[in-house]
């Protein structure tokens, strides 16, 4: 295409500026909708994988590798058993083992997961690129009572440094049976991560065997009442069991070794999972809903392109003495057929970039909300090569579709003359 068609080409635009800017808004909602969806596809895979980070391989009970890593690191469903405290001791003094972190399930506050474990787990736990979990306020627990809340829990929960909270028996959303004669102290709140960690209540291994001393059988007897949080403190509080184990083996090429001696333990039936494995194996199970975003987005897109195909087969009657007038001053063929495809071509791109404009102008915008709201860290800030791909796809197939109504003009210019009858 010369400049001197395309500057033609945008005259005639210009002329149906109403018809052309519906389409083009019509091209830009569908470059919008398409490649918002890739991106937060992408966003969304890229946070599900980057989860958990530097843990080489999860320990729990005989289950399934999907359901081990579900409750242990997305909190979802419950485990079907524990690991001895005696096998967690076992395995974490191991010559191939770093590093081990246990942790406990089965206790909420107000809906939130409880998490037992050691002090070790602000250590060695990581997510995104080998990144540690941060304070935003306030540090560990020290104290038997201490808590630490995810940024999402002390936000939606308005707890502060300071303030007593009391935790519930069981994992439902509901519970009936409070520890509330054991009252907990905020003493930290972590930085944001867009993890699971970001809806968690935080508290040390102790403290789950503190709250539970004198139960029986997921209730509190007489006896309970007797262990106040004073005698708490002086005793060596050790539980029997915990849910899972979080694994760092002394040297990488070490792990599969590692998770092949884990799942033949002869003490008891452990199960081994290597977290890339099993997220990868997750996200195939949860990302039939991703693709039929994609391919809904997608006939967005070809809508659109038959809008353009519409708006120029539609214009074309109207057209007929422009063409045989063009025709008149010289213009060949292959100009009207050229017009009419650039037309087609322009509408898109103008269309296309527009879309892209408008959502990347959104996410600047809105990207400090969706990471804290909806966990999103992970969105592009700019266009990428995939962006002006799909533009540049669009564009040529809207070229394409150009040349049905291009050669109807075409034929018609021939026949027409410059006495039009429309």
């Amino acid at each position: 295409m010369g400049a001197t068609t395309i500057n033609l080409a945008l005259r005639s635009l210009w002329a149906r500026k109403m018809t052309a800017l519906l389409t083009i808004i019509s091209i830009a909602a569908a470059i919008f909708l398409f490649v918002a969806v890739e991106n937060l596809r992408q966003g969304a895979r890229t946070s599900f994988e980057q989860t958990l980070s530097d843990t080489d391989v999860i320990v729990g009970a005989r289950s399934s590798p999907i359901a081990l890593v579900l409750y242990s690191v997305f909190q979802i469903g419950d485990p079907t058993n524990n690991v001895t405290w005696e096998s967690y001791k076992e395995i974490s003094t191991r010559a191939d083992v770093a590093w081990a972190v246990p942790i406990s399930l089965g206790d909420t506050h107000k809906g939130y997961r409880v998490i037992g474990t050691t002090a070790d787990y602000f250590k060695h736990y990581k997510y995104a690129d080998k990144q540690n979990l941060a304070f935003a306020r306030g540090e560990e627990f020290n104290d038997l009572f201490d808590v630490v809340l995810g940024a999402q829990t002390a936000r939606e929960l308005g707890y502060e440094l300071g303030q007593s909270l009391t935790l519930s028996h069981g994992l439902g959303k509901a519970s009936f049976v409070h520890h509330d004669d054991k009252p907990f102290k905020v003493t930290g709140i972590l930085a944001p991560t867009g993890t699971p960690v970001d809806r968690s209540v935080i508290v040390s291994l102790g403290a789950i065997e503190a709250i539970h001393m004198g139960w029986q059988n997921g209730m509190p007897t007489p006896m309970s009442r007797l262990a106040t949080p004073e005698r708490l403190r002086q005793m060596v509080l050790e539980p029997k069991s915990v849910t899972a184990i979080f694994i760092g083996a002394s040297a990488r090429v070490k792990t599969l070794g590692l998770q092949r001696d884990l799942n033949s333990y002869e003490a008891e039936p452990l199960q081994a999972v290597i977290p890339g494995v099993a997220l990868s194996q997750l996200w195939n199970v949860v990302s039939i809903a991703e693709r039929a975003l994609a391919i809904v987005s997608a006939f967005v897109i070809a809508v659109g392109l038959i809008g353009i195909l519409t708006s120029i087969l539609t214009s074309l009657n109207e057209r007929r003495r422009e063409m045989a007038i063009l025709r008149s001053l010289g213009a060949r063929g292959r100009h009207i057929f050229t017009l009419l495809v650039s037309e087609a071509a322009l509408l898109a791109l103008i269309g296309g970039l527009l879309g892209l404009t408008l959502l990347y102008s959104f996410l600047w915008i809105a990207r400090p909300f969706l990471e804290v709201r909806f966990n999103m860290g992970a969105l592009q800030s700019l266009p990428g090569a995939f962006d002006f791909a799909v533009v540049l796809g669009v564009t040529f197939i809207a070229a394409m579709l150009g040349v049905i109504p291009a050669i109807i003009a075409l034929k018609r210019s021939l026949s027409d003359g410059l006495s039009v009858r429309v």
